[in-house]
């Protein structure tokens, strides 16, 4: 039993270090709450190094009460109050014009407040970094902005689309940012304001832990090869039957893997709320729902 142990961790652990942040939930592990992460990105995609990232948070929900709702990847604001939603796209259909122009559409209906002018509407940038070149004209860069048709002027009305091609990784800050996108060893990345986070989430106990979605997967994936390895080995007189267990085996196994993973999102929650972290930022943090964290509080306080 220690040596499947040892060996299922030691697994664990190569899925981890195999990751990059072109992988979407690492990147957002790479970047919550992570600043100078946040503010490297911006600062070279929008070739503007005076950008200070005021604030960045990762699994944003913007609830719509008319339509579609959505959860951005990456929502940061800096110290002029413009906000940038980062998207890591690798699939081409993730990253459709349209996305982008609601993506655009959602901030804006969320940050004017009622009661507040047009004009206090803050700048948004909805940047999609995406694996492949979908626009298709070579171009590490797109910057996409409304203009006027008759004169070519753009129409400043605050908004921005860019589309970031990771495929072009040259010698530029730009390329260079993209090498670190496909990176999975700390030491290798240009960028030293990744480094210290990749190191810790890859090579630190306290990191590992904190990685529960990339665990959980890990698990699903072990369940259905487990299942798929006593199917292939049963006859046919029995295959119904190897079957049925496969399908329990995998559904305990998984069960397993949510319940570790609830009962060390509950200590984490814990352990926030007892050093004084907002509820709001608990339910972030621990992936427990609003009412979950109240209870612990509640019963905290006590």
């Amino acid at each position: 039993m220690q040596t499947n142990e040892a060996s299922q961790d030691s697994e664990i652990k190569h899925v981890i270090r195999s990751l990059c942040m072109m992988n979407n939930r690492f990147m957002n592990f790479m970047l919550d709450d992570n600043k100078e992460a946040a503010q490297v990105f911006l600062r070279i995609i929008l070739g503007d190094d005076k950008i200070k990232v005021k604030n960045v948070r990762i699994q944003s929900f913007i609830q719509n009460i008319y339509g579609h709702s959505s959860q951005l990847d990456i929502l940061a604001q800096d110290s002029k109050g413009r906000y940038f939603n980062v998207e890591v796209q690798r699939s081409d259909e993730g990253a459709p014009a349209r996305r982008a122009r609601f993506y655009s559409s959602i901030l804006d209906t969320h940050f004017l407040q009622p009661g507040k002018l047009y004009e206090e509407l803050p700048d948004t940038y909805v940047i999609f970094i995406t694996e492949n070149d979908v626009l298709h004209d070579n171009l590490p860069l797109y910057n996409i902005r409304r203009r006027i048709d008759e004169n070519a002027k753009c129409f400043e009305d605050g908004s921005h689309i860019i589309y970031v091609n990771s495929q072009r990784r040259d010698d530029t800050a730009l390329g260079k940012l993209m090498q670190d996108l496909y990176c999975t060893e700390p030491k290798n990345l240009h960028y030293h304001e990744f480094a210290e986070r990749m190191e810790f989430l890859k090579y630190s106990k306290e990191g590992e832990e904190k990685m529960t979605d990339v665990i959980e997967e890990y698990a699903a994936r072990k369940a259905e090869a487990a299942a798929k390895a006593v199917e292939a080995k049963m006859t046919d007189v029995i295959e119904e039957y190897a079957a049925r267990k496969a399908e329990v085996l995998a559904k305990q196994v998984a069960k397993e893997a949510t319940e570790k993973a609830q009962a060390r999102n509950v200590e984490l929650a814990k352990e926030l709320l007892s050093e004084g972290e907002s509820i709001e930022r608990t339910v972030r943090l621990s992936k427990l729902s609003e009412a979950e964290v109240r209870e612990l509080a509640s019963k905290l306080s006590a």
